[in-house]
């Protein structure tokens, strides 16, 4: 079956989409340009009383898999990643402690990068925020030679100094990031 997209890699307009396997193949180069394709219909359920109701979502092909805006008065979500939303969350606590603290917007971005990485590697699960944020700042002061110390990150954010140095070793053992001593 040939549609109207074309193929990024070499121009074709000649591509195959099998729903039963779920995905498009160009036929001229061989590349799989999409996978576990999902249709984009929408249907309509009649309850009691005559009142009616959508089933599943409206999913279109430049998604990038969050749930999105349908119609005018139905809203699904906000069409923002999960991923998004929790690294625009730790950009915001970040520079908050790190304006507390007084430190640079160079600072900010590498805690933030340190944030991303423990992400990645599923760090942030069962630990609560706020010691991930401090965690991520501290482990920026002691790479950067800031003269901040633990304590006063725990002092600022109201939190166990000891909890904030088991989460703050926790993500240098596991990144394999070589801290000075101080």
């Amino acid at each position: 079956m040939s549609s109207t997209r074309k193929c990024k890699s070499c121009g074709s307009s000649d591509i195959e989409v099998d729903p039963a396997r779920g995905d498009a193949v160009c036929t001229n180069c061989g590349s799989v340009l999409e996978v576990n394709i999902i249709v984009a219909e929408v249907q309509f359920e009649e309850g009691a009383h005559g009142t009616n109701s959508a089933i599943g979502q409206f999913v279109s092909a430049d998604s990038k898999g969050g749930a999105t805006k349908f119609g005018a008065s139905f809203h699904v979500g906000t069409g923002v990643e999960s991923r998004e939303m929790t690294l625009k969350k730790a950009r915001n606590g970040i520079t908050h402690l790190c304006n507390q603290l007084q430190l640079n917007q160079h600072c900010i971005d590498t805690a933030c990068n340190f944030f991303k990485m423990a992400l990645n590697r599923n760090l942030t699960k069962g630990r609560k925020n706020t010691h991930v944020h401090a965690a991520c700042v501290y482990l920026t002061c002691r790479t950067e030679g800031t003269a901040h110390l633990l304590i006063d990150i725990s002092d600022v954010l109201q939190i166990c100094c000891y909890e904030l140095g088991r989460t703050y070793l926790k993500l240098s053992q596991a990144l394999s990031i070589n801290i000075p001593a101080v």
